[in-house]
């Protein structure tokens, strides 16, 4: 089966608040949504993003809005105490949303 990256499915859109970062990931296609909602599962994401989580943390959520065609993570302690608080260089997390869209998706 080939492969693609969800970037030629989806766009993003990021936000954050406190050291939490939710992520957006919304279809070009309307057909394409029920694809991203069966692959693209907490635990891919928790997968992607291992090295950023605490193990022992809160998990990550997902919400799905298909009047939008887009699924909505939110990524709880994933931004290191948060804009105000953090060394990081992405202290909002807006390159997480491109990180995401970096991810393999089966082809067709």
């Amino acid at each position: 089966m080939s492969q693609l990256k969800l970037r030629n499915l989806a766009h993003s859109r990021t936000g954050d608040k406190g050291d939490t970062s939710n992520i957006s990931v919304i279809a070009f296609k309307a057909d394409d949504y029920p694809r991203l909602c069966e692959w693209l599962t907490v635990e891919r994401v928790a997968e992607h993003f291992a090295e950023l989580l605490d193990p022992h943390g809160p998990t990550i959520r997902r919400y799905e809005l298909p009047g939008v065609n887009a699924l909505n993570f939110v990524l709880p302690g994933v931004l290191r105490g948060g804009v105000t608080r953090s060394l990081a260089l992405d202290a909002h997390g807006k390159a997480l949303g491109a990180a995401l869209l970096d991810l393999d998706v089966p082809g067709r």
